[in-house]
């Protein structure tokens, strides 16, 4: 998250969809791409920005999951399982 007033829109004009009686999810209109989040009622003066937008998503790394409650539980050994760098073998 950050301060509403670092947030930089630097091409184009994001499209708004109202989620929530407070919370507004802005995305792309060309492409539909998640961008940013924002409820001033819950998270007055931030934007929740969506980390695969940055130029270098690696150079935020997570600090912390939230919004947990509804997780399914097995998400929560889900970076056990195996990982392929793209899809898995066919048999």
């Amino acid at each position: 998250m950050v301060a509403e007033d670092a947030l930089k829109v630097t091409k184009g004009e994001p499209r708004t969809y109202r989620s929530s009686q407070h919370g507004r999810r802005h995305f792309c209109a060309n492409c539909g791409s998640g961008l940013f989040y924002i409820n001033g009622n819950m998270l007055p003066g931030f934007i929740d920005i969506q980390n695969g937008t940055y130029v270098d998503p690696g150079a935020v790394p997570a600090t912390m999951h939230i919004q947990v409650a509804e997780r399914l539980r097995w998400m929560e050994t889900a970076h056990e399982l195996p990982a392929f760098d793209r899809f898995p073998p066919t048999q």
